[in-house]
């Protein structure tokens, strides 16, 4: 296994490392530009609501406050991981550009309508940013971004008790995210693979950089 223990001034002597950096970066402000309109029109679809006999049998509850203080610690925790170490931190990139590209696929494939008895889940942030609509957007199901989000992290940042706090903290939005009504258990179960493969292709895609920076180093 290569090391993905080099420092910035390091990785950043290596040119592959660097437009790759920066390619990625370009990619994720395109998607950020292009999201409000993309998420417009996927609530502008209709949709199909699925049964779901977890969600039928579990009483609906506002929980966006807990929610979002978990994703946005869980967020800033595995950033702040991330950012000392180049090299994770552009797998981690490259795995959650993958991870929406999976998703727009996946939105624009399967146009859903809430789950029966949503309570709107308010994101303090993304809400302002992102998701630019004439309503809140209530159609961004399949598969969880949130969920996706924080297993993501997990699995970039280095193994320990940061790791397990992240998993806690990814089972935690699963389960918040059903209380709301706010995703179909599909959505929320759909969620690993997805993240699972991303991560996996991320790590295929920038193995090169890390086999290319050691070995530069070594000479």
């Amino acid at each position: 296994m290569v090391s993905t223990s080099l420092t910035w001034p390091e990785a950043w002597r290596h040119g592959t490392f660097r437009r790759r950096l920066l390619l990625v970066l370009g990619l994720l402000l395109g998607l950020a530009a292009a999201l409000p309109r993309f998420f417009a029109w996927v609530q502008a679809r209709p949709g199909y609501r699925l049964p779901d006999p977890l969600l039928a049998a579990l009483p609906a509850h506002d929980v966006s406050g807990p929610t979002f203080l978990v994703i946005y610690l869980g967020i800033a925790g595995g950033v702040a991981l991330l950012l000392p170490r180049p090299l994770r931190l552009l797998r981690a990139l490259t795995a959650y550009l993958l991870l929406h590209g999976f998703r727009c696929l996946t939105l624009a494939l399967l146009p859903l309508e809430p789950p029966a008895g949503l309570v709107l889940l308010r994101d303090p942030l993304v809400d302002q940013l992102f998701y630019a609509a004439p309503a809140p957007i209530t159609k961004d199901l399949f598969f969880s971004g949130h969920t996706a989000t924080l297993l993501l992290l997990a699995l970039a940042v280095p193994a320990g008790w940061p790791r397990r706090a992240l998993l806690v903290a990814t089972l935690a939005i699963a389960v918040l995210v059903l209380v709301q009504h706010a995703h179909y258990t599909y959505d929320v179960l759909a969620a690993p693979l997805f993240t699972g493969l991303s991560f996996w292709l991320a790590s295929q895609l920038t193995a090169s950089v890390a086999r290319e920076s050691a070995a530069r180093d070594r000479e």
